[in-house]
């Protein structure tokens, strides 16, 4: 925890070069790790005028806070099943596995260039299949339930 507790005192060029490096394995345990980090990212593409302006500003601000604050997840138990909520926006895909109302961990990831000319229903598959590609290890075996907010999808498996 050496690394996150020192992030409050780097620079922003110094956690830029964090965030595209190390950082990244944090993102399972901050909810909407993507979103908040999107305009962060954005400065780390290549061709990309290092521009930092407020919505940076906000992003490094809540970073900070949420890498710096203790999350509640717990470990996986037994096999009594696992719950998944998706959910997708034009930013990107979200996604929380629980077990018995208790969140294990978070996943998220921003949307592909190509991906933002998906139509909604599209990108509400795309979380779900997000969501169990990257926990499919946890889920191979065991009943899940998978809810998303997008009705058409309700009828996928029937």
């Amino acid at each position: 925890m050496v690394t996150v507790s020192c992030t409050c005192n780097f620079s922003k060029s110094t956690f830029l070069s964090i965030l595209n490096t190390g950082c990244y394995n944090y993102r399972r345990f901050v909810e909407r790790f993507s979103s908040i980090a999107s305009p962060l990212t954005k400065l780390t593409q290549k061709k990309v005028k290092f521009q930092w302006s407020n919505d940076c500003e906000k992003s490094f601000a809540e970073l900070k806070v949420r890498l710096t604050t203790a999350p509640v997840l717990t470990l996986p138990e037994g096999s009594d099943g696992y719950v998944i909520y998706c959910n997708a926006s034009r930013v990107g895909l979200g996604c929380v596995l629980m077990q018995r109302g208790k969140v294990i961990a978070y996943a998220s990831r921003q949307l592909k260039v190509h991906e933002k000319n998906y139509p909604t229903h599209d990108l509400e598959l795309a979380a779900v299949v997000f969501a169990l590609k990257i926990w499919r290890h946890y889920l191979y075996g065991v009943h899940v339930d998978v809810f998303t907010d997008h009705k058409s999808l309700q009828y996928v498996f029937t």
